[in-house]
């Protein structure tokens, strides 16, 4: 078996009309050398995208006990064959271009992100359907990003060596994951933001996203802050912290090409056309 050039590592558990949003995706993207990893953490099968994106190649990891999706990614790591790992929660979605312009621009790093558009949604059947956005686009500044993160992890790329390196994602920030990943590479490695916002990062309303489980992530950001010196940092509602002043400064100018239409999935699509539900696959 031919070894890919990138393994898209995606966590999910009991988000299936997600997670073929963004299968959607991934089929239409311009750069085709790569593989799929779906971890499902012990939640609803979804054994069936395989044969819905059988263009895609696709390796479903099904977890015997829910582990929590750092875990997950951990696992996703030990089926991933690329030489460069791609991340992305199964909620997010990316932009066509998005994985031949990361694959661009890590020729002289050794991870690259991107800037996103951050969107509110609500669900027509199978689809969600964009409500509100706004681009989400901050200069690179690791003085910075020890106050406030401003890493996507959904979309980065990063070359899979680094793990030798800096070891597995660490379940013991949990809430705080990408961040702590994104402090332990960027001490030694190089990394670079790319301003062109190729992540449609999703906040839905129905409460479900951790992020806006505020009561809960304090004593991870402890942690956080611990582990890496970072002194009292703020558990603040997220959407607050983008306005105070030390982060708004460094507010970025961002190329993005979204018309802001959802992305109607093949599941949604043959639901529509046969009637069927879940039990069609």
């Amino acid at each position: 078996m031919e070894t890919p050039a990138v393994s898209v590592i995606i966590p999910t558990y009991n988000r299936p009309d997600s997670l073929c949003e963004l299968l959607e995706t991934l089929a239409a993207q311009t750069y085709r050398d790569l593989e799929v990893v779906v971890v499902n953490d012990a939640g609803s099968d979804v054994g069936f995208v395989r044969d819905l994106y059988p263009e895609l190649p696709i390796t479903v990891v099904t977890l015997e006990r829910n582990a929590g999706h750092v875990v997950a990614r951990n696992v996703g790591l030990d089926y991933a064959r690329g030489e460069f790992i791609l991340l992305c929660d199964d909620d997010d979605l990316l932009l066509p271009g998005h994985v031949e312009r990361m694959m661009r621009e890590i020729a002289d790093a050794d991870l690259v992100y991107s800037d996103a558009i951050i969107f509110r949604y609500i669900r027509r059947g199978r689809t969600r359907v964009p409500t509100s956005w706004f681009l989400f686009a901050y200069e690179h500044d690791p003085a910075e990003m020890r106050r406030f993160s401003t890493f996507i992890a959904s979309g980065c790329l990063y070359r899979r060596r680094l793990h030798e390196a800096i070891g597995r994602f660490d379940p013991w920030v949990y809430h705080y994951w990408d961040w702590d990943f994104y402090l332990r590479v960027s001490e030694r490695h190089r990394v670079k933001r790319v301003p062109e916002a190729g992540v449609l990062y999703a906040f839905g309303e129905e409460g479900d996203h951790l992020s806006a489980q505020l009561e809960q992530m304090r004593p991870f950001l402890d942690r956080l802050a611990a582990k890496h010196g970072l002194g009292p940092l703020p558990v603040k509602n997220f959407f607050l912290l983008l306005d105070e002043p030390e982060v708004a400064k460094r507010r970025a100018d961002s190329a993005f090409a979204w018309d802001g239409r959802p992305v109607v999935s093949r599941w949604a699509r043959l639901e529509r056309q046969n009637g069927r539900g879940r039990s069609g696959w």
